[in-house]
Parts: structure tokens; sequence; C-alpha cells
């Protein structure tokens, strides 16, 4: 009896497989989807390119403190620190992050870096189109990873600029 139930179990099996083999495939295409971002669906724990935050005075959320880099399994996050002075504050803290750097060749998205940052400067965003035929442009740099800042005009080249303005 059991080879009778086990064949039964297989021809269900299998009829569901044939069904859905002859029906229409649908197709959607992705530029021209439906959804709010051009057919894009993003579950809310989403991991995509990474976000440096800024706070609600427009400085810099990253201290420089380097727990990113040090959780990271893969060792992707490059960092060098500088000192804020009094003429060009880029951070409210006495270090700000002077070059930001994550290879997205060997970064794995697992998010230990979101979750070691303890000001919240770094998160994970919806950007998922990384892709690219030369290696070159995977390495994210700081000015890749920055939101822009609401408070600063467009005419910003550096940080020394960006201290005069918010000064």
């Amino acid at each position: 009896m059991s080879i009778v139930r086990d064949a039964a179990a297989i021809a269900k099996g299998m009829s569901i497989t044939l069904k859905q083999a002859f029906q229409p495939t649908e197709v959607e295409n992705y530029p021209d989807g439906k959804g709010p971002m051009r057919g894009a669906k993003f579950e809310e724990r989403f991991r995509g390119k990474h976000q440096l935050q800024r706070d609600e005075n427009g400085l810099e959320k990253c201290v420089a403190c380097f727990l990113c880099a040090a959780a990271c399994p893969s060792n992707c996050i490059y960092i060098e620190a500088a000192e804020n002075t009094e003429e060009v504050r880029i951070s409210s803290a006495e270090r700000y992050a002077k070059v930001y750097n994550i290879d997205y060749n060997r970064c794995i998205f697992c998010g230990y870096c979101v979750e070691a940052c303890p000001t919240d400067a770094i998160t994970h965003g919806h950007g998922f189109e990384l892709a690219s035929l030369n290696a070159t442009t995977l390495v994210m740099r700081k000015e890749d990873l920055l939101i822009p800042n609401p408070m600063l005009p467009d005419v910003v080249r550096s940080d020394k600029d960006q201290a005069e303005i918010l000064a």
C-alpha cells in the first residue's frame, strides 16, 4: 500500500507542475513596472546601498570611531579620521571621517556595520542598482554615500566650504 500512496503523491505533485507549465507566462518589465519606485517593491528589512546620515543641524553623524570597520567581517570599510577645528566643523564631535570608503566588491551586506555604529551614522538604503562591469566603480567614497544636506546649496565643493556655510 505504501508504494501506491507514494505513487499517488508523486502524481499529484507532477500534476500541479504540469498544470503550471502550460499556463501563459506573465512578465513585468522592471523599469516600467507597477509600484512607487519603477516596479521595485522593497521589504522593510531590505539591505541596499549604505548611506551616511546627517544630524538635524546638517553636520555629519560619523565621528570616525572605527567600530563599523572593526565589525565588518569582509573588511571592506576603510576610514581615515581628521580633527574638527573651530573654523572647520564637519561633525558635532572632536573627529570626523575625512575618508570613508566601502568596497562593494567585498561587501556581503550583512548589516554588522549598521548595528555597530553608536551614532546611527551608517544605515542601509534602498539603492540596489550597483552592478557594474568595472570593479573600480564599486568602491564608494564618502561623497557617494553621504546623503545630501538640505541646508547647503549645491555649490559646496569641499569640507571647508561646507563649514563656512554652516558657521
